[in-house]
């Protein structure tokens, strides 16, 4: 089964999309529709489904395979510290402007966070700055927030074990320092592991979880979703976004139509943006 043959069949196709959207409350329409068949025909082929309304069937019949189209719906590929150019341009440009602008506590959210690496990354940073700056009692002020829509890969962000591959873009230094070893896995230090919280979150509800808030990342997400689901997104991170705050996306994303009016390149390179006033 590929996406072609999918594609060929489309009444079927919407049909399923509806279905999903209904028992499971995925909103399928804000996703791109090739990115849509592409993984369900992963799964009909697991499942050796020919046609969307089989496919359909056997989602009535074996409850455990939402769970499973779900997880191949929501791309949950990450690694600690991926792109370490994005994150030294976080640490240079970023970091020091919220320790010393944001006095009543600073407030960052990891938008689609998946199994944890991207916050966990920030609040290694953040502890990295706060020690070379002997301000370690400001760590006490830092709200950060990490949501998924996956609550599988929630419980593993927050059990936070992890194999050596996730380390694979982690300058040696930060992992010998901050990622402890354990049973052949590796963890995280309680002091750095313990800033960041979880919650799950549908970014597509469009009601934020947070506000006032200094930071967003929210790398590699939007790029599947329509433009339409973009562009409220984007209307959204604005409004939560205290005057001054940041946002980081993915590197092949980027702002269009008037979602560029409401952001300031900081760095384009490394998509940081900040609130425009």
């Amino acid at each position: 089964m590929s996406a072609e043959v999918i594609k060929a069949d489309d009444e079927g196709f919407r049909t399923l999309m509806e279905k999903i959207t209904r028992d499971s409350g995925f909103r399928c329409a804000s996703y791109k529709d090739k990115c849509l068949r592409r993984r369900i025909a992963v799964r009909m082929r697991a499942k050796g489904a020919f046609t969307a309304t089989e496919y359909a069937g056997v989602l009535d019949t074996d409850p455990r395979e939402y769970e499973r189209l779900l997880r191949s719906l929501t791309v949950n590929v990450t690694k600690f510290f991926r792109n370490p150019e994005t994150y030294a341009a976080i640490e240079k440009q970023v970091i020091p402007e919220l320790w010393s602008s944001s006095e009543n506590g600073i407030r960052i959210w990891s938008a689609g966070c998946a199994s944890g690496e991207e916050p966990y990354s920030v609040a290694i940073l953040l502890d990295k700055h706060a020690k070379q700056t002997g301000s370690e009692k400001r760590l006490q002020q830092v709200d950060l927030l990490a949501t998924d829509i996956d609550s599988e890969v929630l419980g593993e962000a927050e059990r936070c074990f992890y194999a050596e591959s996730s380390l694979a873009e982690t300058p040696l230094a930060l992992r010998d320092r901050y990622f402890p070893l354990v049973a052949g896995l590796r963890t995280m230090l309680p002091e750095v592991r313990q800033l960041v919280r979880f919650e799950s979150d549908d970014l597509l509800g469009f009601r934020p979880p947070v506000s006032d808030v200094h930071l967003i990342l929210c790398r590699n997400v939007i790029i599947y979703f329509e433009r339409e689901a973009q562009d409220r997104l984007f209307a959204e991170f604005h409004r939560v976004l205290a005057p001054g705050g940041f946002m980081v996306l993915g590197k092949v994303e980027t702002l269009l139509g008037e979602a560029r009016g409401l952001f300031t390149p900081v760095n384009a390179r490394e998509r940081i943006f900040q609130k425009a006033s």
